[in-house]
């Protein structure tokens, strides 16, 4: 029952209540689940979760993907971890070196290329996990609860970064949250409920304002 498509440089939001699909959403765009029925396609590429291999490449190639927990290591320097989906690419490693600081300059976090992930706040914790999701400029950002673990200023700053990012580098940028505040900034929601899209709203604003989408919620008892 779900019917969706994201444009390059297009911002969605999925809001739903817990159990509607949301993540499983996400991780059937990026091959890590299967869906029961019908098609996945990323980036002109249909989506086969079947050959392992294939669908490494896909993700290598293709798919950002920013996490509600940043999962850096925490042994490497900021710098590093931007730097290494760039390495399993097989990037030289000056290149990715110069890459990721390029992008750590552009989340505002120039001044941490050095730093370790225990030396950030989780704000920019969550920035250099933006950072890396971006470097290899992929065609797809999936984020999924992207400000759950900070407080609403740093999560007002996470939204921006997200949202110029996807429109300065054309990605279609397909995010999960529960906040109406943080989804205000996308360009359309799609509410998901008992595994369909009940609803969609097509936003204009940047950010738009969030009462909107709270009727919409509340009206679909999410």
């Amino acid at each position: 029952g779900v019917d969706l498509a994201v444009g390059e440089g297009e911002m969605v939001v999925i809001m739903g209540p817990s159990g509607s699909g949301k993540t499983t959403l996400l991780n059937c765009v990026s091959a890590i689940d299967a869906p029961d029925d019908g098609t996945v396609v990323v980036a002109g590429q249909e989506v086969d979760v079947k050959d392992e291999r294939a669908a490494t490449e896909l993700r290598r190639r293709h798919i950002g993907m920013v996490f509600q927990f940043f999962n850096l290591i925490p042994s490497l320097t900021v710098a590093e971890n931007v730097a290494l989906p760039l390495m399993v690419s097989g990037e030289g490693e000056r290149t990715a070196a110069r890459r990721a600081v390029a992008q750590v300059e552009k989340v505002g976090l120039g001044h941490r290329v050095d730093h370790r992930p225990y030396q950030l706040s989780g704000g920019e914790m969550q920035l250099v996990s933006i950072a890396r999701a971006l470097v290899g400029s992929p065609a797809v950002v999936l984020a999924d609860e992207p400000t759950g673990n900070v407080n609403p200023a740093v999560g007002r700053s996470i939204m921006d970064v997200l949202r110029r990012a996807a429109k300065e580098q054309d990605a279609a940028l397909l995010m999960v949250t529960h906040s109406p505040e943080h989804a205000a900034w996308a360009d359309r929601v799609c509410f998901l409920k008992d595994g369909v899209i009940a609803e969609q709203l097509v936003q204009s604003g940047d950010p738009g304002h969030p009462l909107a989408i709270y009727d919409a919620l509340q009206r679909l008892s999410i």
